[in-house]
């Protein structure tokens, strides 16, 4: 089974992160490669995606709320969790935007008066160990190929040590189980998501075998 303490980069500015508790959007760092020149168009409304829990627990106000499809990158369970849904002993597993294929959403849209707010929020809940990095991307509304937004997203580093990469089912069931944090258990967290992609039509594969063992095991209900 693959080791959650595995070396790279990131590791130990997360665990400095974690022990000093500082507001988790002051440890964002604001580069080039975070953000770019649409994010600065304060007087246009703006966009954000979610392709997990941001799709049944936004935690903003919106304006709008559309179905969404992203080309370029899927929805995976690939990021070891040591805040919301587990921690640096017990990691549990989350969703994270990662490379190839295409994923299928929620896009948000945002009054232009709320946009700091917003983005001040999705910092200290997304960015608390750095493991996601923020992009904008073009995301397909309601699957219409002559409607697209630029979006807000949260993209996996690759590079940091809480990426798990494409773990095995057996790997999922032990993190998912096991993983209990900030924000509850990270069994809950899974079926959740997947209760929320049913009822918008959206099958993904992986989630719902995992969701079908985790419930096999545990019949608790998600609330």
């Amino acid at each position: 089974m693959r080791r959650f303490y595995a070396g790279g980069p990131g590791c130990a500015e997360s665990a400095v992160l974690l022990r000093e508790r500082k507001p988790p959007f002051n440890a964002v760092v604001h580069s080039p490669a975070t953000m770019n020149a649409r994010s600065d168009q304060s007087n246009e409304d703006f966009w954000v995606f979610g392709y997990g829990s941001l799709m049944w627990r936004p935690g903003f106000d919106f304006l709008e709320r559309r179905y969404a499809r992203l080309v370029g990158a899927h929805r995976a369970l690939c990021v070891y969790s040591y805040v919301h849904r587990g921690t640096p002993q017990k990691p549990g597993l989350v969703l994270g935007l990662d490379r190839g294929g295409n994923c299928r959403g929620i896009a948000y849209r945002i009054a232009r008066t709320k946009q700091s707010k917003t983005i001040e929020y999705l910092r200290a809940r997304e960015q608390v160990t750095r493991v996601y990095r923020e992009a904008w991307r073009r995301v397909w509304l309601d699957d219409d190929p002559q409607e697209s937004v630029h979006a807000l997203c949260y993209v996996v580093d690759r590079g940091h040590c809480q990426y798990a990469g494409r773990l095995s089912l057996s790997e999922q069931l032990h993190y998912t189980r096991q993983g209990h944090g900030r924000s509850g258990a990270c069994r809950d967290y899974v079926l959740a998501t997947v209760k929320e992609l049913r009822t918008l039509g959206i099958r993904d594969v992986d989630l719902h075998v995992l969701a079908e063992q985790l419930r096999g095991s545990h019949r608790s209900p998600v609330t």
